[in-house]
């Protein structure tokens, strides 16, 4: 396509045509000749002035002897003292001679005389000598005089003796010396007062003034064809101005500068034609011309001010074609990067075009080279121009044509010639890189050689060079060749000068960068079109050389070279191929894609084949004609040409012969890896875990490096996909580097690597320049076997560009793949730091998978990959440190690492409860909140999420703790309703202050741009500390964090997070520890706030019943009811029908959304009736829907904690999941360190209310959770009822205990067995505590009832020698308010152990320790013992340690703060990985009155066994049968009889769970299937499914009795049911016959039975049943039920055709009366009833059947225009919701005819494209409904007849409308509100006899089938409004329509 821009466009276009100049003038001999031709005086030439205006003047001054003083006093010698002195301004003088001049010479002060000599000059007639001088004085004067040498006589020659009139002014002198003799020239300044000034500026001596040298000899001339430089050196003319400074000052490149911002004058750019009115002037701000603009005038570029300078556009003339021309000085030539910077300015409404031109000296037309069009906008626009190499001398011109209404300003500022200079000339060049180029002797890389650029200067680079393997285009296509062979669209033009379309493809060539230089494009416009592209075919070459194999011969790889040129905004891609056949593309070398900038590329490309091959260079046409792309400049280097053709591609699969890797001879044993280090041999599981086991290392050789820089192209072990399975053109990885990029690129691809930091640098990237939207590639490791417990995977990424896509991490498991890591969209042109914890794991990958965006710009780039601390950990013999800790598999670890949420040990051993029972505060957030509450003062909550957060583009891919996407943390969500500035706050427990060494640490995920603030503060007694701050982006992954906490008071932790301004910049916690150092207070020190108790409590430790009698707190939640009324256990989460509330069950706290306690509904999605009353009145607690759901959310709801449970307690309860009351149930039991999942359920499990009975047995103290999940966005519904505890409570002679180690007391209950022998009476009898002696003996139990010096043996405890005191014994406390009056022990009598605090200080420390050490053991030894610890409010600390032999001491226990006057109880698990000792800590307080005080140690038989002490189980006779929960033998005869003989009802479990009948042999059939007697194998889908497959039935024998869910299977391993998401799964989990794995992709034999159709889905074969059937096999019955109606199951087509007939019933009607009217009228014509379509008494019997149209010959239908529109009366088939009303659509099938079969006889097939639909599917009641309003219809046209009639008569009263039920419009608007309706008192219906007959026109519900016509049953309720259940009106304001 061309643009047309009319004749306008033309006028211009040829006005701009530039003329080869102006002639000159003639100059007399006096005269100089200026550029623009014009004459100036000679004396005027390089005196500092510009006489010419251009500065053609002042040019070539180098014979001149000049000095301007701005740097120095150049050759003149200033006389010693108070002499002449350089200056800038004084107050008279602002500069110099000239404005740009700052530097000038000065005399001024006190009264004296100062000289400055010239340099001596030769004898000489002709010298002239000129000076600007300025003179402010009374009694000074300014001299010049004349020393004449060797003589040494002076001659005055000059003087001023004038009084300066205008201040400020340079005056001008000159002057000439006559003389025989060398002379100098003294300038003599004579001050006279201070007041006085003498300055002079801008001295030049003519060229008849000849210095003399030295020696006394003059300086050479150099000669026509040379430079002469000021110091005496001549170069050749070729070297001034080739942007080389040759001169030592740089004289030769003076006149013509590479950088020009004309702040100094025009730098030798000059206007040619100047005087024409239209003129290039140089100037600043003030001087562009006012009405030149409608913007203030511009400042320049340069300085940003209106005191810079720049060039700009002066019109003073009216003339209609005047032309502004501005040259550039003459330049030599330029190198092969040359290119020219400039700003322009063009703004104004007529402003015009401006071209830019190159013109070549003796070359007449000139080659434009930049061109703008019209208004630019008020601005400085930077514009680029490609010069490249050239030859020969050039000027540049810039020309702009005014035709007469030019309105605007054009402006250029800060020229710069870039990289324009030739390579310098050296003496020598690196031999194997560099070639020495012969005659400019100056160095360039060997690629350079015949590339068709003179690179050299003097063509040496290019001389020897194979024509057939180089092509300019200069004359012709050379030994390329187009495709001819049908392999592309359209073929490559030849061309010269520019494309035809503008602003796009290349102005110039690149061969000569000229018009007249030949190029090859591909032409976007049209006939081409999108995606079309050209082919050009390369010569033949031979196969590459190999690479070199001595290094005395250099290896020389084959090159292609070629030059490329993509400009335009529809450019699409170029793409170069290397081929070794006749066909096909080849294999892709290289691509580019977009537009590259208006720039001429070079691309260089290493070729390597062993085979001959052809290059293939493909351009592919964009989706608009901006889209040319050009080639010029191809070449070869190192290659040869191939004599012959390329063979055609062979069809035929070649023979491989494979051969037998060599295998070096071991004796390694199988699964065993082989070494290449002789004779050495490591597991399998030791290859690629980043550890050498082998000594050579080649374990680690093929697997993915630690660290990767990807530097010098080595991925390290990465991998991307076969590149011979994937597109040529598919979004792939590659490595590259930054010096690759093409202008425009470096905006979304970075030029620096991130190693590095420079372009040369390499790094890892998706280019998105090929594939497609959304395209991903991986880039991944090897499998690593093994990784250690901190292993880390940091990384770099670069994301920028505006269309970026994403980036993943992800871990991947054989064929499971989860992310751990995210980020999408642009990041900013900046590398960020990526990191993800990989932690411990086996066998796996870890991938790199970027995401295509939208478009091409923006790569995803990686660098400097690092898998860090990643080597498993390694055993050694080497005994742990008192610094470390020791795990249960024997490593060591740091003691910091203990209990942070990671699995330092490899066994969790680091992590276990047990052993983190001294952290306290600690939370994972897994669950709930912990000990962590939600502030109640802040602006909204924190919240708990698994996997990403709900805003995209944030938050992190997975929690810190398990590093999976069901992991869960603690997010701050800042999008909306949140805004900047919100709060969210959580608050920990309250520590005491006498916590030391207190440590929080935490992980925070923070980033994206604009994120808030996270802060930590202490609370203490209702002041703020701030601890720690984090504002903004921390990086996109968790990091640790860490605050030190102390307090002088008791305090709590408070984190903070407030809402930045970015609402998708989520902040996220996780894992939060405190160190054992951090002391929980004690809660006896809070204040207590609550209420004084009511008169006549209850007594203490007893709480109030509602019926006035009290219980004590033990008897609350034991499922007694101690109370009679049921206080006790009311809110306990008891049985509920939820009727009265929730019964105690709570919902958590850290819940996103909750379980809702609510009543049915039909409109929503919760069930549409309760369980309890079987009506929408009843309660029920179901999933709430939020507005803000995600799928995956949970809700749990809880019991309190119940004591105990009996051994028959089940729990029973009533669920609803629909496919509209969607979730997840999963029924956990919660005990003190476990939680277990004992029922679930999901997916839609039928509009029905289910049962459950779980088994609970016998527990002890635990809840019992239901947690709800999502499994859809923002929806919910899934509901629970009648939750009910069956035979929970725990009998008055228990028959048994809830674990087989409690200790039996003598009245037979049962009490947990380390309460055994506690010195506490637990059993009610106290027979705990009388057998204790076995208890006493065990090392470190006492009750210190002995003597003072006898208590450390006797109860084996030592003292430590390394801390501040000792313990003591003694019977009571020596300070008065403090310590124990008595011991313990019974009687009181003994002595106890204590720290006396009076003679201490605060913080001195006592410890004691057991001497015996306890065998290792976690959770199951106790240790039990009595402390008192009352005094002051200052109390001390007491802690308990277990030390290992490494001598590191685990906390176990801490308590700290005043607990009252009395012995308090302290029972504690110890825990240790390691044999370990017992430690008893104690630590003075604030003060006198702070002992503390133990008693009554003692230790459980676990502690010394290190293990379970379980008693011997009791055994019954072999013909007894054990009940299994109660100590009871019964016969077997018992056993299943059908009565309850055991107490726990086992003897009755079990039994007939299986169906009789024995299995027939197996072994003759394959996995999957099952053996019938008869030999047949079915597949084990049909095993135990119902339904008998086998001959005899044998399938179903022995088949567990289970109730599955629909569409789940039997399990006989378990046995269970198959879960519906574990069928086809690839993991077989059913034995034996693996049923979910069987049939997976094929439907059995009979599968559904003739009941159903079976369709395989991607979990295998599913029944798609017919009506009235149901079962996975479609195998029974549908019972008769009926469910809830909802808005789905309303046929709205049925109501249609109802509608449809009550219309025809209406036309009927108004048919009669017409009829009536003309039959009266006497010209009524019989018509034939079955033109019209009309039915024999269709109201009363609309089903029959109509013999009348079968017979008649026309068709039933409305005639109109020949054509008939049937209107079939059987309303039987639904209709697509785009009906049009054509015979076709509106004939519906007949249900009443067996299936495959329709007609009114029956008589015809169905089409076998649609099934035939049967009786269930119609919606009677709705055509019932439709009928009621045609009814309606009918009446009101009947009486529309009778009232005109009686109108007619006369005898007319105007009813009121409303009365008779019409409605506006009803045909086309049945569903339309009616507002009269509303607005009428009166009801809408028919009045008779007073009664109304209500018709609602919303007929949304289903009637029962015996339903009687009045206003009740008539009213439906309306489903399009969310309505109150007593309103269902349009506006739900009346229960009627």
């Amino acid at each position: 396509m061309r643009s047309d821009l009319g004749p306008v466009w033309w006028l211009v276009a040829l006005s701009l045509i530039v003329w080869s100049g102006a002639s000159a003038q003639d100059c007399s001999v006096q005269e100089f000749t200026c550029a623009t031709g014009t004459c100036v005086l000679r004396n005027s030439v390089c005196d500092f002035t510009d006489d010419c205006g251009d500065g053609s003047d002042e040019t070539d001054c180098s014979k001149f002897t000049r000095c301007d003083f701005e740097k120095d006093f150049c050759d003149f010698i200033p006389s010693s003292g108070a002499g002449w002195s350089r200056a800038t301004d004084f107050p008279e003088l602002k500069n110099g001679h000239t404005k740009r001049s700052t530097h000038f010479l000065t005399v001024r002060g006190k009264r004296h005389t100062a000289d400055l000599q010239s340099p001596v000059f030769q004898p000489n007639q002709t010298c002239q000598m000129r000076f600007y001088y300025y003179v402010e004085a009374e009694l000074g004067n300014l001299q010049v005089l004349l020393q004449t040498l060797p003589l040494g006589e002076i001659t005055l020659v000059w003087a001023d003796n004038t009084q300066q009139s205008q201040t400020g002014i340079w005056l001008r002198t000159e002057l000439q010396f006559v003389t025989n003799h060398s002379f100098q020239v003294i300038i003599r300044g004579n001050v006279g007062s201070d007041s006085e000034i003498l300055a002079i500026d801008d001295l030049s001596f003519s060229p008849g003034c000849q210095t003399m040298l030295h020696n006394g000899m003059s300086l050479v001339d150099c000669l026509p064809t040379q430079f002469s430089c000021n110091d005496g050196q001549c170069i050749e003319n070729s070297k001034v101005c080739d942007f080389t400074p040759d001169c030592l000052h740089g004289e030769d490149e003076a006149h013509c500068p590479s950088r020009c911002d004309f702040e100094d004058g025009p730098c030798g750019w000059y206007e040619l034609t100047q005087g024409d009115g239209f003129d290039w002037v140089w100037g600043s701000s003030p001087q562009v011309p006012p009405e030149y603009y409608g913007h203030p005038p511009p400042l320049d570029h340069t300085t940003n001010s209106t005191t810079g300078h720049f060039m700009f556009i002066l019109k003073n003339s009216s003339s209609i074609h005047p032309r502004a021309a501005l040259r550039s000085p003459w330049f030599q030539q330029s190198a092969s990067g040359c290119t020219l910077s400039f700003w322009h300015y063009n703004s104004g409404i007529s402003v015009g075009a401006a071209d830019m031109y190159l013109r070549l000296k003796g070359v007449e037309n000139n080659t434009i080279i930049w061109r703008s069009l019209y208004d630019q906008g008020p601005r400085w626009n930077h514009v680029i121009v490609q010069l490249g190499r050239i030859t020969q001398p050039f000027q540049i011109t810039l020309a702009k044509v005014s035709l007469g209404v030019f309105d605007g300003i054009s402006a250029l500022d800060d020229i710069t010639f870039n990289n324009c200079s030739m390579p310098p000339a050296v003496e020598e060049c690196p031999s194997n890189t560099h070639f020495h180029c012969v005659h400019t002797r100056a160095c360039i890389e060997n690629l350079q050689l015949c590339d068709l650029v003179d690179d050299c200067g003097d063509g040496s680079d290019e001389e020897g060079c194979s024509p057939d393997l180089q092509c300019n285009f200069e004359h012709g296509l050379c030994s390329w060749r187009q495709e001819q062979s049908g392999g592309d669209v359209f073929d490559w033009s030849l061309i010269q000068g520019s494309t035809p379309t503008f602003y796009t493809g290349p102005m110039k060539d690149h061969t000569l960068g000229t018009s007249y230089g030949h190029y090859l494009y591909i032409e976007s416009s049209l006939p081409q079109e999108f995606k079309d592209t050209a082919v050009l075919l390369g010569p033949v070459m031979q196969p590459t050389p190999k690479r070199r194999t001595s290094p005395s011969k250099p290896w020389q790889p084959c090159v292609f070279r070629f030059h490329y040129h993509m400009y335009g905004v529809q450019v699409f891609s170029l793409a170069v191929y290397l081929r070794t056949t006749t066909t096909g593309r080849g294999y892709l070398l290289w691509a580019r894609y977009g537009n590259q900038g208006n720039i001429w590329y070079q691309k260089t490309l290493y070729l390597n084949s062993a085979r001959p091959f052809q290059i293939l260079i493909e351009g592919t046409v964009g989706d608009d004609f901006h889209g040319d792309i050009a080639i010029d400049d191809l070449s070869f280097l190192h290659c040869a040409p191939f004599e012959g053709e390329l063979p055609s591609a062979n069809t035929t699969t070649p023979v491989v012969t494979t051969v037998a890797p060599t295998v070096l001879p071991h004796s390694c044993p199988q699964g065993q890896f082989v070494c290449e280090a002789h004779q050495e041999c490591v597991p399998l599981s030791a290859v690629c875990d980043f550890r050498k086991d082998c000594s050579d290392g080649s374990d680690e050789t093929n697997c993915v490096k630690e660290l990767c820089n990807f530097e010098g192209q080595d991925s390290c072990g990465w991998q991307t996909a076969d590149l011979d399975l994937v597109s040529p053109h598919a979004f792939l990885w590659s490595l590259d580097q930054g010096e690759s990029i093409h202008e425009g690129e470096q905006y979304h691809r970075p030029v620096n690597d991130h190693t590095l930091g420079t372009a040369q640098g390499w790094y890892m990237y998706a280019d998105s320049s090929n594939g497609g939207y959304r395209d991903t590639s991986d880039l991944q490791t090897p499998v690593i076997s093994s990784t250690g417990p901190r292993c880390t995977l940091v990384f770099w990424y670069h994301m920028s560009g505006f269309t970026v896509g994403s980036l993943q991490v992800l871990l991947k498991f054989g064929n499971v793949t989860h992310e751990v890591w995210s980020q999408s969209g642009t990041q900013g042109n900046k590398w960020r730091r990526g990191e993800v914890l990989l932690g411990l794991a086996k066998n796996f990958q870890v991938v790199f998978r970027a995401q295509e965006g939208i478009s091409y710009m923006g790569d995803v780039v990686i660098d400097d990959v690092h898998f860090q601390h990643c080597s498993p950990s390694v055993f050694s013999n080497t005994p742990c440190t008192s610094e470390e800790y020791r795990c249960s598999n024997g490593h060591c670890i740091p003691q910091d690492n203990l209990c942070d949420f990671i699995n330092h040990c490899g066994d969790s051993s680091d992590e276990d409860p047990f052993i983190c029972k001294g952290f306290s505060g600690c939370c994972s957030f897994e669950f709930d909140l912990c000990s962590w509450r939600q502030c109640s003062t802040d602006n909204f909550d924190w919240l708990i999420k698994a996997g990403r957060t709900s805003t995209t583009s944030t938050g992190p891919s997975s929690d810190h703790t398990l590093r999976y996407p069901s992991g869960h943390y603690l997010y701050l969500e800042a999008s909306f309703p949140q805004a900047a500035g919100d709060v969210a706050q959580i608050v920990g427990p309250l520590f005491s202050h006498r916590s030391k060494l207190c440590k929080m640490r935490f992980y925070v995920h923070m980033s994206g741009e604009g994120i808030g603030t996270l802060s930590v503060f202490i609370l203490s007694e209702g002041q703020s500390s701030l601890q720690m701050n984090l504002t903004g982006d921390q990086g996109n992954y968790w990091q640790l964090r860490e605050v030190l906490l102390s307090s002088a008071r008791d305090f709590q932790v408070m984190v903070e997070g407030k809402v930045g301004w970015n609402p998708k910049a989520d902040i996220c916690l996780d894992d939060i520890t405190f160190s054992p150092g951090c002391l929980l207070a004690s809660s006896a020190g809070i204040e207590d706030s609550t209420p004084s108790p009511p008169a006549d409590p209850c007594p203490s430790g007893f709480l109030p019943c509602e019926n006035g009698q009290c219980f004590s707190v033990g008897q609350s939640c034991d499922f007694r009811d101690d109370c009679g009324d049921g206080t006790d256990e009311k809110e306990c989460g008891t049985s509920c029908s939820f009727e009265g509330g929730r019964c105690g069950w709570k919902s958590s706290l850290a819940d996103h959304f909750d379980w809702s306690l609510g009543t049915g509904s039909f409109q929503r999605i919760r069930p549409p009736y309760d369980h309890t009353l079987q009506n929408e009145h009843g309660h029920f607690v179901y999933l709430e829907a939020t507005p803000v759901g995600l799928r995956g959310d949970k809700a749990h709801i809880r019991s309190s904690m119940w004591k105990e449970s009996s051994a028959v307690c089940k729990l029973s309860f009533w669920y609803y999941i629909s496919h509209k009351a969607t979730g997840t149930i999963r029924l956990l039991i919660k005990t003190e360190n476990n939680l277990v999942e004992m029922w679930n359920k999901t997916g839609h499990q039928g509009n029905f209310w289910n049962h459950v009975e779980v088994p609970l047995r016998k527990l002890r103290n635990f809840e019992v959770i239901f947690e709800g999940v999502r499994t859809m966005d923002l929806s919910g519904g899934a509901a629970l009822d009648d939750i009910e505890y069956i035979d929970c409570a725990p009998s008055d002679v228990p028959v048994s205990c809830p674990s087989v180690t409690d200790f039996v007391c003598l009245s037979g209950h049962c009490i947990e067995s380390h309460l055994e022998c506690d010195s506490k009476p637990d059993c009610a009898d106290g027979s705990d505590e009388i057998y204790c002696d076995h208890i006493a003996i065990l090392p470190g139990s006492c009750n210190f009832n002995m003597e003072p010096s006898q208590w450390e043996e006797g109860c084996q405890l030592s003292q430590d020698t390394s801390d501040d005191f000792d313990w003591t014994i003694s019977h009571q406390s020596h300070t008065p308010g403090t310590g124990p009056l008595a011991d313990h022990t019974q009687g009181g009598g003994g002595n106890f152990l204590y720290i006396h605090s009076a003679i201490q200080r605060e913080g001195d420390v006592a410890t004691v320790t057991t001497r015996a050490s306890y065998p290792a053991s976690i959770g199951l030894c106790h240790l039990r013992f009595w402390f008192y610890m009352h005094g002051s409010d200052r109390m001390g600390t007491l802690k308990v340690y277990t030390v290992g032999e490494s001598g590191t001491p685990l906390l176990m226990w801490a308590v700290t703060g005043n607990h009252g006057p009395q012995w308090n109880y302290a029972n504690i698990v110890l825990s240790n990985t390691s044999p370990f000792r017992v430690t008893f800590q104690g630590e003075v307080g604030g003060d006198m009155w702070t002992d503390i005080a133990l008693d009554d140690i003692s230790f459980t038989e676990e502690c010394v066994a290190g293990g379970s002490v379980t008693p011997q189980p009791m055994t019954c006779a072999a013909d007894k049968f054990q009940c299994l929960y109660s100590f009871q033998c019964i016969s077997q005869s018992w056993r299943c009889d059908g009565e309850l003989d055991c107490d726990d009802h086992s003897d009755e479990e079990d039994c007939g769970s299986l169906i009789p009948g024995t299995l027939p042999p197996q072994g003759r059939c394959p996995v999957g299937y099952f053996q019938c007697s008869n030999d047949i194998c079915l597949p084990s889908i049909l095993r135990c499914d119902d339904v008998p497959d086998c001959p005899q039935g044998e399938d179903e024998y022995n088949c567990p009795m289970l109730q599955c869910g629909p569409g789940e299977l039997v399990c006989e391993d378990g046995p269970s049911c198959i879960p519906v998401h574990q069928r086809c799964d690839h993991s077989a989990v059913c034995k034996p016959f693996h049923p979910d794995e069987s049939s997976c992709h094929e439907c059995p034999p009979m599968f559904c039975l003739f009941h159903g159709m079976c369709q395989v889905e991607r979990l295998g074969p599913v029944c798609i049943c017919f009506d009235g059937w149901t079962g996975n096999r479609c195998h029974r019955k549908t019972p008769l039920t009926t469910p809830s109606p909802t808005l789905e199951d309303i046929n709205f087509d049925a109501v249609y055709t109802g509608i449809g007939i009550g219309l025809v019933l209406l036309t009927a009607g108004v048919t009669v009366c017409i009829l009536a009217a003309l039959k009266k009228k006497g010209c009524l014509i019989k018509p034939r009833p079955l033109d019209y379509g009309v039915m024999d008494d269709p109201i009363f019997d609309w089903r029959a059947e109509l013999p009348s149209l079968e017979t008649s010959s026309a068709k039933p239908g409305l005639k109109s225009g020949g054509q008939d529109l049937s209107i079939s009366v059987y309303p039987w088939k639904n209709e697509p919701e785009n009906r049009t009303w054509n015979a076709s659509n509106l004939s519906f099938s007949n249900p009443l005819c067996f299936d495959g079969w329709t007609g009114n006889r029956c008589h015809r097939k169905t089409p076998l494209t649609t099934p035939s639909p049967t009786l269930e599917d119609i919606n009677f009641d709705a055509v019932y409904t439709g009928i009621g309003i045609g009814l309606v219809l009918l009446t009101a046209g009947v009486t529309v007849c009778i009232l005109a009639a009686l109108k007619k008569k006369g005898c007319l009263i105007k009813p009121r409308p409303l009365d008779y039920g019409v409605m506006d419009d009803p045909i086309f608007d049945w569903r339309a509100e009616l507002p009269s309706l509303e607005t009428s008192s009166a009801k809408p219906g028919l009045k008779s006899g007073g009664q109304d007959l209500s018709i609602s026109v919303y007929p949304w519900k289903n009637e029962p089938e015996n339903r009687t016509w009045n206003a009740s049953n008539l009213s439906f309720s309306n489903p399009l409004y969310n309505c109150p259940a007593d309103a269902n009106g349009p506006d739900c304001t009346s229960s009627e329509a």
